[in-house]
């Protein structure tokens, strides 16, 4: 059988909703494209998407979780492409305390949301 996937998304578990919607707006640019809440409330589904492609960003907010999520050596981690003055964005991040590792032999580095899940920050090619 040969089987043909493709991305359609990707999950994270966050600990306060609003706090990582404003996070991932202003680091990133992502925005809200849908959302679904558990009629009983106990946990709130929101997508995110960059307007460009059809890759979402779900973020999972449990009820019955307030407490920090252990993510081991969180050796996983998103990519996005960032288009603009790469250097200025960079900058940006910085001067927001977001920027948690740089390798400046490739060229690249990353960014922590609010629950410390690392996003690798690339140029448009």
């Amino acid at each position: 059988m040969k089987i043909k996937g493709r991305f359609d998304h990707y999950n994270v578990n966050v600990t306060d909703l609003a706090k990582s919607l404003d996070f991932y707006d202003r680091a990133l640019g992502l925005k809200e494209v849908r959302r679904k809440e558990a009629e009983d409330g106990s946990f709130i589904l929101v997508y995110l998407g960059d307007g460009i492609s059809p890759f979402s960003l779900e973020l999972t907010w449990l009820r019955d979780h307030p407490e920090n999520y252990e993510l081991g050596e969180n050796e996983t981690h998103l990519c996005i492409r960032v288009e603009g003055d790469y250097d200025e964005i960079r900058k940006y991040h910085k001067s927001q305390g977001w920027v948690c590792f740089e390798n400046d032999k490739m060229g690249l580095y990353f960014i922590h949301d609010p629950d410390d899940y690392w996003i690798e920050v690339l140029p448009v090619r």
